[in-house]
């Protein structure tokens, strides 16, 4: 285990770490879904959405596509997603459009992310590292009562983790080094990229992101600094006061 003394600030992935995106994308698809015929599980439609997540950032990734926010990703895949239902997307009110990509701003955190992140802040500076822009950011703070110190993560630097300009620019935004950080999230490939660029690392645990048939993510891959089965557990390991 790594001396938490050296650590400045915590930077949190969000997506399946801090908040329970299926769920909650389901809950707002339900209805449209029933509206228009489609008797497929919510949740198995919020799962096939968010499966075209990261082809869509590997276009940025590796520089087909200039960067763009991840609401335009999310809208793009959303119209590609309808359209595998066979619903007309150019005969839908913009207004609906819009509404359900904005679900992505409204999704609800775990039980346990506020009152761990509020123990966390009380000895590190808290902000998302996500790949959610800043209005994503911003609006799911405010829905979920999320509280962060300031607003991080893809377009402040331009950049989409895995890679490393994701990470080691952030860095720079914190006037910190590398070694003072920590990255925290549920995904082992995530925390590989930070570690690889100097940082510290903390998993947590979140076996139910995908849903009952979750096959990854189950377990710590690697020897990380702290692995912690949910926000509470982490901050007791980090000796943040109750």
């Amino acid at each position: 285990m790594a001396d938490e003394k050296m650590i400045k600030a915590l930077l949190f992935d969000v997506f399946g770490t801090v908040v329970d995106w299926r769920t909650s994308v389901a809950r707002e698809l339900g209805p449209f879904l029933e509206k228009h015929g489609i008797k497929d599980d919510p949740h198995d439609v919020a799962n096939a959405w968010r499966k075209k997540y990261q082809p869509a950032l590997e276009e940025v990734r590796t520089g087909r596509r200039p960067f763009v926010k991840l609401d335009v990703l999310h809208r793009e895949n959303l119209e590609t997603l309808l359209a595998d239902y066979r619903i007309d997307v150019a005969a839908l009110p913009e207004e609906t459009l819009s509404d359900l990509n904005l679900s992505w701003h409204r999704l609800q955190p775990w039980p346990d992310s506020v009152a761990g992140l509020r123990r966390l802040k009380q000895r590190f500076i808290i902000a998302p590292m996500s790949n959610g822009n800043i209005r994503l950011m911003t609006d799911m703070a405010k829905h979920a009562g999320l509280p962060w110190d300031a607003i991080l993560g893809a377009e402040v630097v331009k950049a989409y983790k895995t890679s490393p300009e994701a990470y080691l620019r952030t860095a720079e935004v914190l006037d910190l080094r590398p070694e003072e950080i920590c990255m925290v999230a549920a995904h082992n490939s995530d925390l590989a990229a930070a570690r690889k660029c100097g940082f510290r690392t903390a998993f947590i645990l979140r076996p139910s992101e995908y849903g009952p048939a979750q096959k990854t993510n189950l377990r710590a891959e690697q020897d990380w600094d702290w692995i912690a089965d949910d926000m509470g557990h982490l901050a007791t390991q980090l000796n943040c006061p109750a």
